[in-house]
């Protein structure tokens, strides 16, 4: 007998925020098990070895353990304010900022983070890295409010939560800079009451 999904989820890790955000808007039935980094649950890692968030079980037992997997997971099911675009048409643009976003952008976004343990560059070194990215989002949004277009797409979604994380490194700095539409799109996403819905805290699962 199927039974609701199962969410394994850290509140404030990037990639289960925008797994999260795109399960609630999709209205999505599921079983929230909030867990702690330091304690992690035998049934999350028997259900995914590499024991990181999110992690979905299915009803069948089908895993998603790739924040990706779930958020389109979500949206295929159910996308009532067309994020994924007319036939999927934001998917692929959205994948290419998303990809540089997954890739370099949070590899140097860790090293700002943590300078501390990566000192072969300064944490300005580090910050200044990472502002390749943000120069080609500030360019996107000068064009539009949002990444693609004039509404919220996949793209704003599967990224708002690593430029939250990058901006509040230095949130003195971040509003400082030469990012002014950058900074009103984190703004007006962060503002969401879905984010603000997916941000609320929840007691860790006991297990």
């Amino acid at each position: 007998m199927n039974t609701l999904p199962i969410l394994y989820s850290f509140r404030r890790c990037p990639y289960a925020i925008r797994a999260r955000m795109a399960l609630h808007i999709s209205e999505a039935e599921f079983e929230y098990r909030e867990i702690t980094l330091r304690n992690k649950p035998p049934t999350m890692i028997a259900a995914s070895p590499k024991a990181t968030v999110p992690v979905l079980v299915l009803g069948d037992g089908t895993v998603l353990d790739e924040s990706l997997d779930i958020l389109f997971w979500a949206l295929e099911k159910n996308d009532p304010h067309n994020w994924l675009g007319n036939d999927r048409g934001y998917v692929k643009p959205a994948m290419e900022i998303i990809e540089k976003n997954d890739g370099p952008f949070k590899h140097h976004l860790d090293r700002y983070k943590y300078a501390d343990r990566h000192p072969e560059l300064s944490q300005q070194g580090h910050r200044d890295n990472c502002l390749f990215f943000l120069t080609m989002l500030e360019a996107r949004l000068q064009k539009h409010p949002y990444l693609l277009a004039n509404q919220i797409t996949v793209a704003d979604i599967a990224i708002l939560s690593f430029i939250r994380q990058f901006a509040f490194v230095d949130k003195v700095w971040f509003d400082s800079a030469q990012y002014p539409h950058l900074q009103q799109w984190l703004e007006t996403l962060l503002s969401m009451r879905l984010f603000q819905f997916t941000m609320e805290k929840r007691s860790l699962w006991e297990f």
